[in-house]
Parts: structure tokens; sequence; C-alpha cells
């Protein structure tokens, strides 16, 4: 009994990990991420000038630090397609001792 039992529970187990999986998704309104505790601020951004243009329909994204583990990490500026018609680019901030990510948002 105890040899059955435990087939039945390494198949149904087996192909409970096995089976495809199909996500569709539809976002209504902005999105803003959750914020991040940090207790040291960021260092001082670096400044410099953007690359030349890419391309029409590109939205030059500045650089910015973000966490990482117990650190700041710095994520150099890049041209971006924005993701739908009319958006544009919020860029990441601390405050309150919270880091909060930057994202596209409808003007």
């Amino acid at each position: 009994m105890k040899t059955k039992l435990m087939v039945l529970l390494l198949l149904t187990g087996t192909s409970m990990f096995a089976a495809s999986h199909f996500y569709f998704g539809v976002g209504v309104g902005g999105y803003t991420p959750a914020p991040v505790a940090v207790y040291a601020p960021p260092p001082p951004p670096v400044y410099y000038a953007p690359p030349v243009y890419a391309r029409p329909g590109y939205t030059w994204v500045g650089g910015y630090w973000y966490p990482a583990g117990p650190r700041w990490a710095w994520r150099a500026g890049y041209w971006a397609r924005p993701p739908y018609a009319r958006a544009y680019w919020v860029a990441p901030r601390y405050y309150g001792g919270h880091y909060y990510g930057g994202y596209w948002r409808r003007r």
C-alpha cells in the first residue's frame, strides 16, 4: 500500500512541475514599484552628456544609482523605446530612507 501511494505522489508531483504555464497580463493605469528600504543615501549622480541621438521614437533614460544588496550600483544612461504611446520615464529616487525604482508613465 505504501509503495502505491509513493508512486502516485511521485507521478502527480512530477507532472505538476512539468505542466506548461501560460500568462497574459493587461496593464491599466500606471505602475509604481514598491519602495525598497535602504539606510544610506546614494552617492551623488554621475553627470555626462548623453551620446548622439539613437533614432526616432527613442527616449534618453539618464543614469541612476540603485541598491544592490548592501551597496549602491550605478546604471549608466541608455536610449530606450517607450513601451506604449505617450509614455515618459519617471526617474528612480531616494526619499525618507526608501528607494523608489524608476518606471514608465503615460502622459
